[in-house]
């Protein structure tokens, strides 16, 4: 849609609101509000904010930013509001001089999708985002007890978030999303809502925007969603599994190779040895809290070792068993607290890294590495991702392909802010320390 008909669909529609959306550098989702006789001004990018008060984006001497909206993003929010209808843009972030301004995460990964595009390849990406639903206590908070007992594909009664997750997906569908699956996940309060693979950018809007509309539509249900790794000890936390592969201008899937061994061309199996490559860094990115650790521990089917399997699920890449236009990789470590635009680019950049190093990803290990010894592990020089967040954010600090992935402004704002997080955790006490030392010392 351009311009003309942007506004002649909110004339028609009744839409008395326009929400300009875009995400900070920690990828939570932000919004400038314009009514009726500002949407003229609103599509012409000319809506400006205080950046000043956006962690990590300008100091307040050079506050004054501008929303850029990208016209193909618009949609209509499908819930109704005393004032009438809402609709959305989603915005890059520019200068005031109409230069795009460094800290934008969504221009950082249209960057890299240039990048990609100068060598004639698209990438696409399928997420898999998986969330709790926690109830909500008398004033409205959540009180950290799960609204079922469910499991793996259950179904009523045991699944009490079946209409809830109906909900999502109805609202997705409306404001355009293809939505393939939806189902109870292992864990107790555990759900997972899968929509169809696009282009990267598209991928990441549409992530974004899945989590807002999570959110919203469980606490009409007087719920509370939460996309935490790891909120409850002893099950399995929640992933984001990104399926990844890169087509042509013909439209041609180039991970596939008929003739090659596993059917895997040689762009496919560079692509997966630079994903392997670097994946000790960019988990600091795909991975972004001090809480996603302790999803990436064993016994929990959370991807902790550095491999592919054309077979299995417990490598950190896994390449799943269609060929053909579905020839792709699975890169299983993302959790869906990371921010998906910075998530997405620096994967894409590493894929690009392997492939133009001419890097191969080797043999597949097709056995159950969880049931591996240490020993075979280092035969088979299987390494394992970093144990917490600080030990990832060293590795980030001697990767240049990730960090030229986010840019410098990035890259300098989200090591500061991480680097925070890591020393208030560890200067915090915790319960755990109170009942384990408390008496007996």
């Amino acid at each position: 849609m351009d311009k003309r008909q942007i506004l002649e669909r909110c004339k028609k529609e009744g839409v008395r609101f326009l929400r300009l959306t875009f995400t900070d550098i920690d990828g939570i989702i932000k919004n400038v509000e314009v009514p009726t006789n500002q949407f003229e001004k609103a599509l012409d990018g000319q809506i400006m904010f205080d950046g000043s008060s956006i962690e990590g984006f300008t100091r307040i001497e050079e506050s004054d930013m501008l929303l850029k909206p990208d016209p193909a993003t618009f949609a209509i929010y499908p819930w109704p509001t005393p004032y009438g209808k809402v609709a959305r843009l989603v915005c890059d972030v520019y200068n005031t001089d109409d230069t795009p301004f460094a800290g934008c995460p969504r221009l950082a990964l249209k960057r890299i999708v240039e990048r990609a595009s100068k060598r004639g390849w698209t990438m696409m990406a399928g997420p898999e985002a998986e969330f709790f639903l926690f109830r909500r206590d008398a004033a409205g908070k959540p009180n950290h007890e799960v609204h079922d007992v469910g499991g793996y594909f259950d179904l009523t009664p045991v699944d009490l978030g079946e209409e809830a997750r109906r909900d999502i997906v109805e609202v997705l569908e409306r404001m355009g999303f293809e939505v393939e699956a939806a189902h109870h996940e292992v864990a107790p309060g555990q759900h997972e809502i899968d929509f169809k693979y696009t282009d990267a950018l598209a991928t990441a809007d549409n992530i974004a925007t899945f989590r807002f509309v999570v959110k919203k539509v469980a606490m009409d249900h007087g719920l509370h969603a939460t996309f935490m790794p790891k909120p409850i000890f002893g099950v399995n936390g929640s992933g984001m599994h990104t399926h990844q592969s890169l087509f042509d201008r013909k439209g041609n899937n180039v991970f596939y190779d008929a003739k090659a061994e596993y059917q895997l061309s040689k762009v496919a199996r560079g692509y997966i040895a630079g994903i392997l490559d670097h994946a000790r860094a960019f988990v600091a990115v795909t991975n972004p809290l001090v809480n996603s650790f302790k999803r990436l521990v064993p016994g929990h089917e959370a991807p902790i070792n550095v491999a592919w399997s054309e077979k299995n699920r417990s490598p950190l890449v896994r390449v799943p068993g269609r060929r053909g236009t579905g020839t792709r990789c699975e890169v299983r470590v993302p959790d869906p607290s990371c921010n998906p635009y910075l998530a997405l680019a620096v994967m894409l950049a590493c894929g690009l890294d392997g492939i133009h190093r001419g890097l191969d990803c080797g043999e597949p290990v097709n056995r159950n590495i969880f049931e591996m010894s240490e020993r075979e592990k280092r035969r088979l020089k299987i390494r394992e991702l970093p144990a917490n967040l600080n030990e990832a954010l060293d590795n980030l600090e001697r990767d240049k392909v990730v960090q030229d992935a986010l840019g410098e402004h990035i890259y300098s704002n989200f090591l500061r802010n991480k680097r925070e997080e890591w020393h208030r955790y560890i200067c915090t006490v915790h319960e755990w320390e109170r009942e384990q030392y408390l008496e007996e010392y």
